[in-house]
């Protein structure tokens, strides 16, 4: 297929790798619309590369050389982000304590992209249409009101349209932001750009770091297309960075790239549209489901390797072991893949289990010996989760946040709910 050079030039300055039409169309809709000032909303699943379309319209438009600022309205905390967006004068509220020019106001000229749009709080969206209709807004704090001529991109991995029907988003706001709309497709959805691309993480990977190049077989690259990608690009160029520093100057063929592949008892991932209401309260629970299952099976591989005189015996068929399950955790099971609870199971106490070492309460389930003191609940794990993912990440939540594959703002939440504000700092 002959990709008009205008498209080609694009996609080498950004870059863009692939050749897939659905890619094409995205970028010709990108440069159709630049040069007219109409707001756009670019759509597509979290980890597609939709923060590139943007910049692409801002650098092909008359706006060109004015600002151009890109706001996750995810990551803003809902009760500050009418303030970062619009403004606020001094005394309007406990910490302002000077004026202070929004967003809007210092992209004047220019062009603002508000990721994430769909987690705009409902006044906010108020105050959001409002621009879009006049070029005005007022401060928080303010009765003033102030003119901006910005050009708004916004972008979404939700489906808003049943936003609106369900509520959540305002139809008018809705319709105001889709005048233009560019959907950008899911990397399974690309064919053999997915080789392509692997080809280019790989070989930057080489050059950045002068390590071996990796190649793949046959096999591998049949099983790089017949993968979901349910973390689209952005999965795909972290999987291909571990395989290039563990694989370096190797052969990797179909066994070499499953292990860098994630599975779930037996299977790859499941694909779950993001436009799903279940979509992160399933991924989540099936994660933490996960942690729960390996840290158990450690404790009893840690009690059966410090077995001494009359310590229990613990079966090896740890498979057997359930938890009793609190009704937030829950598990992909079932033909239809919908959200199954954990099968309750009651636990006894065995008060004759008195070992010499330890004092600690002790459970049976069946012939299996369970430390309860070391059984975490789901809360204490989601927080050292989060916990040492801030420490990983030197406190940066976007970074972590992208690790853990949530919000900036559940993140936000999350740090709060666990007052874990000392390790994350707001970058």
């Amino acid at each position: 297929m002959a990709i008009p050079e205008e498209i080609a030039k694009v996609k080498r300055a950004y870059p863009l790798v692939g050749d897939s039409q659905a890619l094409v169309d995205a970028i010709d809709r990108a440069l159709r619309v630049a040069p007219f000032n109409l707001a756009v909303l670019i759509t597509g699943e979290s980890g597609v590369g939709k923060e590139v379309f943007p910049r692409i319209i801002h650098d092909h438009s008359p706006r060109k050389h004015s600002k151009y600022l890109a706001i996750n309205c995810g990551a803003i905390p809902s009760g500050t982000i009418t303030s970062e967006l619009f403004g606020h004068v001094k005394g309007a509220f406990t910490d302002a304590s000077s004026d202070r020019d929004g967003y809007f106001q210092e992209a004047d000229g220019g062009t603002i992209f508000l990721d994430e749009v769909a987690e705009m709080p409902e006044e906010t969206q108020a105050m959001l249409l409002r621009v879009l209709e006049n070029g005005e807004f007022v401060k928080v704090g303010s009765s003033k009101v102030q003119k901006t001529n910005v050009r708004i991109v916004a972008a979404t991995n939700k489906d808003l349209f049943s936003a609106v029907k369900d509520g959540k988003f305002r139809a008018d706001l809705y319709y105001r932001l889709s005048t233009v709309q560019i959907s950008i497709p899911a990397l399974r959805e690309r064919g053999n750009d997915i080789l392509k691309l692997a080809r280019f993480f790989s070989h930057n990977f080489a050059d950045n770091y002068r390590t071996p190049d990796v190649e793949f077989t046959d096999e591998a690259k049949k099983l790089l297309l017949a993968y979901p990608w349910p973390g689209n690009v952005r999965q795909l160029k972290s999987i291909i960075e571990q395989i290039s520093l563990f694989e370096a100057g190797n052969r990797v063929d179909g066994e070499a790239l499953k292990k860098f592949l994630p599975r779930i008892e037996g299977n790859f991932l499941p694909v779950v549209s993001e436009n799903s209401e279940f979509n992160y309260t399933r991924d989540r629970e099936v994660i933490f489901h996960m942690i729960l299952q390996l840290q158990n099976d450690v404790q009893m591989l840690q009690q059966r390797l410090n077995e001494q005189g009359d310590t229990t015996y613990i079966n090896s068929n740890v498979n057997n072991l359930r938890r009793e399950a609190s009704p937030a955790l829950m598990t992909t099971a079932g033909a239809d893949n919908a959200p199954q609870y954990i099968e309750h199971q009651a636990v006894e106490v065995d008060d004759a289990w008195t070992p010499a070492t330890s004092s600690r309460p002790h459970t049976t389930m069946g012939d299996i010996a369970v430390d309860v003191a070391q059984v975490k609940t789901l809360d204490e794990t989601e927080r050292e989760t989060i916990a040492e993912a801030l420490t990983r990440n030197h406190g940066r939540r976007k970074r972590t946040a992208e690790e853990l594959n949530i919000s900036e703002r559940t993140l936000y939440r999350k740090i709060k709910q666990y007052n874990l504000e000392k390790l994350g700092v707001n970058k």
